[in-house]
């Protein structure tokens, strides 16, 4: 069964598609993937914005798109930057392409017939997935593979490197806090975009009488969306950084 088939409100452009020719298998694929269909979308519309931003390149910017491209491109890096240092540009495109692509995904379910694939815990959980899988290559590749065990045992020295109870119980908790954290991303993440969409579904459905609680609602939906990838790329930085301040620490 479709995950947002029960979701209140208009229906998806998918959903019309496939009722209008039931014949049709593409379109009853299309809907039944409708979450991975929306995704493919922002990404080909993304692609596209990419391809004109940078179609002329130049020390100066040619167009009003490739000065916004450029301005969003260095807000990203001054973001991270802020948080990780200098070497925080090596992580700018990786954490710059989270933000703009669920940024996008976020507000696509304010458009009417277009749902938000981030509501979808499917697509948060892969999200938070290749999260957590960079982070551990950052980790290995910043720290070597004995390193990231050292890390994982909390850094012991002195006394306690002798020890077995604290390394293990460090290397444990580590390791539960790193399974954790795509969890709490992905559901974070899903439960806030969920929520706003079925708000303002409920809203749609009460007519004129509920335009002004529907346009409120729509302005708040902005800003969760908004707040919402921050949120995401802010803690994926700082998940980042604890590795990189780590391995500062050892150089010292």
């Amino acid at each position: 069964m479709n995950e947002n088939s029960a979701m209140p409100g208009l229906p998806d452009i998918f959903a019309i598609l496939a009722e209008k020719f039931p014949a049709s298998h593409f379109f009853k694929t299309v809907y039944l993937w409708e979450n991975i269909s929306f995704s493919l979308l922002i990404v080909f519309a993304l692609g596209l914005l990419a391809f004109f931003a940078c179609r002329r390149k130049g020390f100066i910017p040619a167009t009003r798109l490739q000065t916004a491209a450029e301005a969003v491109v260095e807000g990203l890096d001054d973001f991270v930057c802020g948080i990780i240092g200098p070497k925080g540009r090596r992580y700018t495109p990786f954490i710059g392409t989270l933000f703009i692509y669920i940024l996008c995904m976020n507000l696509s379910g304010l458009i009417p017939f277009v749902r938000a694939s981030t509501a979808s815990w499917s697509t948060t959980f892969a999200l938070a997935i290749c999260v957590f899988f960079y982070v551990q290559y950052t980790a290995v590749r910043e720290l070597g593979f004995m390193g990231y065990l050292d890390h994982l045992a909390g850094r012991q020295r002195g006394a306690l490197a002798f020890t077995v109870i604290m390394p293990l119980f460090m290397f444990f908790l580590h390791i539960i806090t790193e399974l954790i954290r795509p969890l709490s991303l992905s559901l974070r993440l899903r439960g806030n975009i969920w929520g706003d969409e079925i708000l303002i579904g409920l809203l749609s459905g009460f007519g004129i009488k509920g335009i002004p609680l529907l346009f409120f609602n729509i302005c708040m939906g902005v800003l969760t969306a908004v707040v919402q990838a921050v949120v995401f790329c802010l803690l994926t930085t700082i998940y980042i950084a604890l590795v990189l301040d780590h391995e500062e620490e050892v150089a010292q």
